[in-house]
């Protein structure tokens, strides 16, 4: 059995959030085919629980803290560096003796960096096979930042974060054997953006638990008899998920509550910002914090909302609440990198005037609607076993001049470890 250095940003454990559910199933299949050495940060204290779940899967773990404050710190001395504040985040001194050590005793060949963050790890570790999986075009979600930015300064720091990482992440591309990204969609833009190293540019989707998600389950509803229900899920101390409910909230739901006085709109998502516990202060608007299960609140909500106005990639929100038949209310930066189809019923589309009249349409329904065609298009497309079979592929093939994954096949996992 070989070995993989698997460096993570986050501790892929569990799959609660977008990050994480994709490494989450790395990891997984990691561990049934190589000895895993993972290095990874906590930086939320709820995850320190999730120690012993990991432990089991890997040979051997470096995990660092990394709390608000010492990324904050870290990110002021990258920025007195002249470096992306994304990668001074990761500085640390301690993982990085750990993969200095690491590399000296063992003879490890290959290394799959998760997020770019912890890429300079390896960056001078040119005898291994390197992978990098970008997940997104971060660089350009900070550039997104930028345009939504109110004031002067915070705009200046997104617009250098975002040229200082689009630098970084070329850097990367044109080092590594390959780098990876969540959509196909998402991976055509990179080659774009580094046509140079088009060749070992791929795009492997997210899949979809099919069991987890599965709208047969029964569940009691968490909502009060009589409510009519349009709910977001997601982490809501993520920036972009911030904008997007606060947008909703401003801009479609007075739309919507002066038709409907039995509406309501719940926000639902652990470690909500003092901006997103404000609008629990308006009429019709909920916000739940962190649940112990959100399945429920997609199950007897009338419509999902998707409005994320800063995204890239695919969301996991979107799939899940396809897999769930729920009606999705969505914008289009929501619904990138998922191709649409016949069935799907609600809207995508940036107008708040379309989105509220969407939303009436169903809440106006006897009871909450389901959409089996969306369960069954989400998982045709993203099937989490075709997905990590690609990716395997990836990882076995990755070295200059190798046969791109689309020529590879299934014949390449007869290769690997």
């Amino acid at each position: 059995m070989q070995s993989v250095l698997f460096l993570c940003h986050r501790l892929p454990w569990p799959p609660s959030k977008g990050d994480k559910i994709r490494s989450y199933h790395v990891l997984q299949r990691l561990a049934e085919r190589y000895r895993v050495y993972l290095g990874t940060f906590v930086d939320d204290p709820a995850d320190w629980r999730h120690l012993a779940p990991v432990e089991a899967l890997c040979a051997e773990m470096c995990i660092r803290p990394l709390p608000p404050w010492r990324a904050g710190w870290r990110a002021l001395a990258a920025l007195t560096r002249g470096e992306a504040l994304t990668v001074g985040v990761y500085r640390d001194r301690v993982m990085r003796h750990w993969v200095e050590r690491l590399l000296a005793e063992h003879k490890l060949e290959l290394a799959l960096c998760y997020s770019s963050g912890v890429a300079p790890f390896v960056m001078r570790h040119t005898q291994l096979r390197r992978v990098m999986d970008f997940v997104d075009v971060d660089s350009d979600k900070w550039h997104q930042y930028a345009q939504q930015a109110r004031g002067g300064v915070k705009r200046m720091l997104y617009r250098r974060e975002a040229r200082r990482l689009a630098e970084f992440e070329r850097t990367i591309a044109t080092q590594f054997d390959a780098s990876v990204f969540v959509s196909e969609a998402e991976a055509a833009f990179f080659r774009h953006l580094v046509p140079e190293s088009a060749g070992r540019v791929h795009g492997i989707p997210n899949g979809v638990d099919a069991g987890y998600w599965d709208p047969q389950r029964a569940c009691s509803s968490p909502y009060r008899p009589g409510e009519r229900v349009v709910v977001f899920v997601g982490a809501m101390d993520y920036s972009a998920n911030v904008d997007a409910v606060r947008w909703f909230a401003q801009e479609v739901w007075p739309r919507i509550a002066a038709r409907r006085q039995d509406a309501r709109f719940y926000i639902v998502g652990s470690r909500p910002t003092a901006a997103v516990r404000a609008l629990g202060q308006l009429a019709g608007i909920t916000v739940t914090g962190r649940v112990e299960d959100v399945r429920p609140y997609l199950a007897h909500a009338h419509a999902v909302a998707a409005p994320l106005r800063i995204a890239r990639g695919i969301q996991n929100k979107v799939l899940e609440a396809l897999a769930m038949e729920k009606v999705l209310l969505a914008t289009p930066a929501a619904y990138a990198g998922v191709a649409d189809f016949a069935g799907r019923q609600g809207c995508i589309d940036e107008s708040p005037e379309v989105m509220a009249a969407e939303a009436l349409r169903w809440l106006d329904a006897p009871q909450a609607v389901r959409v089996p065609a969306a369960r069954a298009e989400v998982l045709s497309r993203h099937d989490w076993v075709r997905s990590l079979d690609t990716y395997e592929n990836v990882l076995c093939n990755a070295q200059s001049g190798a046969a791109s994954v689309e020529t590879v096949g299934t014949a390449g996992l007869e290769a690997c470890p």
